[in-house]
């Protein structure tokens, strides 16, 4: 009989996950304050990778197969898994920059939506802002759910919801685009665990919600269309209609105290806040 771990961590192991998610946390926090116009985003990659380094930790995304750098950065049509290297950002540019660390054999994962400082077609900005609140409130709702969620369908529809709710997008006239073919997913041991997360309605409920639970909550967003194409580069993920994506993302762990989001200085106590709930910490 083949073993299979089961997808539900112990108190220890949830709080062995703290320190991971808080560098990652600071390794992005070093990251936006990082970004400015004309620099490029393999200087923001090596910025990432000090700040893990020097925390004794190392970049789980080196751990993949294929893959050397520390970040995903993905620019504009690019949504997510965008090479870092020689890409200079320009003003009003919409960054999404994607991180992990590995600390004691845990990992945390966490992205977040940037807009290069210094942009003056204001129209571009407004709509490239509103993009990135839209897939940021989504993934807030997505944790918020968590946090009394039955099963993981019900947080992939409270995703969902938020986004349609959002109305259409101004630049494309029609609802935000979802991305189908990726989605969250479950962390710990490894960067990518069971089970995966769903950003919208599937007919099946998903697996149950229940406290030792650990998520990658991730929603990746477009201003148009939800189809996109893989670059050359074999990893980059483009919309083919050339329209802008936003990505945001925390790991969040709900236990029998509560939730909270690991990669999070402040445990997510500001995102959930309209929502009503107060995160409690594991540690």
């Amino acid at each position: 009989m083949a073993f299979r771990r089961s997808i539900y961590k112990s108190r220890a192991q949830l709080e062995a996950m703290v320190e991971p998610g808080l560098i990652t946390a600071a390794a992005l926090a070093a990251v936006r304050e990082a970004v400015r116009p004309g620099i490029t985003t393999g200087e923001l990659d090596a910025i990432a990778d000090r700040v893990i380094a020097d925390r004794g930790a190392e970049s789980n995304f080196k751990l993949v197969r294929g893959y050397r750098h520390t970040t995903c950065i993905s620019v504009n049509d690019q949504v997510v898994h965008g090479i870092p290297g020689s890409r200079v950002l320009e003003p009003g540019d919409i960054v999404s920059i994607d991180c992990g660390a590995q600390y004691h054999g845990w990992n945390g994962d966490s992205a977040i939506t940037v807009i290069v400082p210094g942009s003056t077609d204001t129209q571009v900005e407004d709509a490239r802002r509103t993009l990135s609140e839209v897939t940021e409130g989504s993934m807030w709702a997505g944790i918020a759910a968590m946090a009394s969620a039955s099963h993981l369908g019900d947080i992939s529809a409270a995703i969902e919801d938020h986004i349609l709710a959002a109305g259409p997008s101004v630049v494309s006239g029609k609802p935000y685009g979802i991305l189908r073919e990726y989605v969250g997913h479950g962390i710990g041991r490894k960067m990518h665990e069971a089970p995966s997360l769903f950003n919208y309605r599937t007919p099946d409920r998903g697996a149950e919600v229940r406290p030792g639970l650990v998520l990658a909550i991730e929603p990746m967003v477009t201003a148009g269309s939800d189809k996109t194409y893989v670059e050359d580069d074999d990893w980059t993920v483009t919309t083919t209609d050339g329209s802008d994506g936003s990505h945001w993302e925390h790991s969040v762990a709900l236990h029998d105290g509560g939730i909270w989001v690991l990669t999070a200085a402040d445990g997510g106590a500001a995102g959930l806040a309209p929502f009503g709930i107060t995160p409690a910490p594991l540690a």
